[in-house]
């Protein structure tokens, strides 16, 4: 199984926008985009609404069939790991091999010393094609990276050979992430981090570094973006280079993902991978829920004061939500409005206030990124909120595709 060249990543809560995100899709290729969706939900996402992957897949399936969509599609389990991953064997083609948590776990002096051998040729001046200086990698750096980097990559090993052993080496797709942490790796760790996936025999796809920057949940990337550029570039040309270095699968692409809209930096990925004729993956998981809400927002009073509602509920229990995702967001609880004056909003002041439209006066990071965690609120509400959705399936369907297309895809693409 190969994955294509371009790839986007549409999460989806709550398993209702199936056909809406794979219209946006459908959009791009008839402007002639070819990108190939990948439904994708994580194990804590299925735990907080109490669903399971085969939702997920009979989701795409389902949207697939009733767009009559003909070419791949694929059904990602989202930053598993060896305690997750079998829940998702028999629903999932696409496996994001989690190993973040195992950045700096213990290997043995035998595990350094192969790795060490094995890299010793890079040892000196590391000449990159395109970059123009070349870097100096010394033993003592080397050895840093492998007390870094091996474990994590050996646990990724593991988890993927625990698929092949159920599912078979050709029926799916592995990304090794590496995203969710504090620090980015730099593309000599990059290069390095690509000889031990060798060595460990992952062929993987697609792999998601962490870059310079912030990317917080359903908001903008915050960070220096000549940076980030450089950064970017370096990454693209690295993965070329260690491709035929290390005989890696030659489709094999940067993905990048955190659920964070990134809109500052799509340009400047678009055209670097343009510049390069490189693949990409990219996860807008979680946008499709903030759409799901603004399109309540303006369907009319009774759902309206549903989001209202939602928004009061995870105001009062702000601690809790973002518990989790503390890395990940970044919210001045003296800033939020509260649900009071929340209550006194029409649909288009609360629409306004929770869509990223960036520079719209109305529009609040952090009454988003609270939004944006707060979907266990939607979750408890079982039947009440899913109704409602499925009532104004309509208005709620015309939110997501349009952020997807117009939002992600057009600004990414250059269309």
């Amino acid at each position: 199984m190969k994955l294509e060249k371009f790839s986007f990543g549409i999460g989806d809560r709550f398993a209702h926008q199936g056909e809406a995100q794979l219209k946006a899709i459908i959009k791009a290729k008839e402007v002639g985009i070819d990108i190939v969706p990948v439904w994708n939900k994580s194990n804590r996402e299925h735990q907080i609404i109490q669903s399971s992957p085969v939702d997920t897949r009979n989701e795409a399936d389902a949207a697939v069939r009733r767009l009559q969509w003909t070419d791949p599609y694929y059904v990602d389990a989202d930053h598993i790991n060896l305690k997750t991953v079998d829940a998702f064997i028999d629903h999932s083609n696409f496996f994001t091999l989690d190993v973040a948590d195992y950045i700096g776990s213990e290997v043995s002096e035998a595990e350094v010393n192969d790795f060490l051998s094995l890299a010793a040729p890079y040892e000196g001046k590391l000449v990159i094609p395109g970059i123009p200086d070349p870097f100096i990698v010394t033993s003592t750096e080397l050895e840093v990276i492998a007390k870094n980097f091996l474990g994590a990559v050996r646990e990724a090993a593991a988890i993927y050979d625990h698929i092949v052993s159920k599912k078979g080496a050709d029926n799916f797709i592995a990304e090794v992430s590496m995203d969710e942490v504090e620090n980015p790796q730099t593309p000599v760790e990059l290069f390095f981090i690509l000889l031990m996936i060798k060595q460990y025999g992952i062929p993987a796809q697609t792999i998601a570094p962490k870059f310079t920057g912030r990317f917080n949940k359903g908001v903008d990337y915050v960070g220096d973006v000549k940076q980030f550029r450089k950064e970017f570039e370096q990454d693209l040309l690295v993965i070329d280079h260690a491709v035929k270095t290390f005989d890696l699968p030659d489709n094999l692409k940067l993905s990048v993902h955190s659920g964070s809209d990134k809109f500052t930096i799509y340009p400047i990925m678009g055209d670097l991978i343009n510049k390069y004729d490189k693949g990409i993956h990219v996860k807008t998981a979680g946008t499709t829920w903030l759409e799901e809400v603004i399109g309540l927002a303006i369907a009319g009073e009774e759902a309206l004061q549903l989001a209202r509602t939602i928004y009061a509920r995870a105001h009062e229990r702000q601690e809790e939500l973002c518990g989790p995702y503390a890395t990940v967001i970044d919210i001045d609880p003296a800033t939020l409005p509260t649900p009071a004056e929340v209550n006194q909003w029409d649909g288009e002041k609360f629409a306004n206030t929770l869509r990223h439209i960036p520079g719209h006066p109305e529009y609040h990071a952090g009454f988003r990124q609270l939004i944006h965690v707060g979907y266990k609120v939607a979750a408890e509400m079982g039947n009440d909120f899913l109704s409602m959705l499925r009532q104004h399936s309509g208005v709620v369907g015309e939110q997501v595709m349009t952020n997807i297309y117009d939002r992600h895809i057009r600004r990414l693409f250059g269309i």
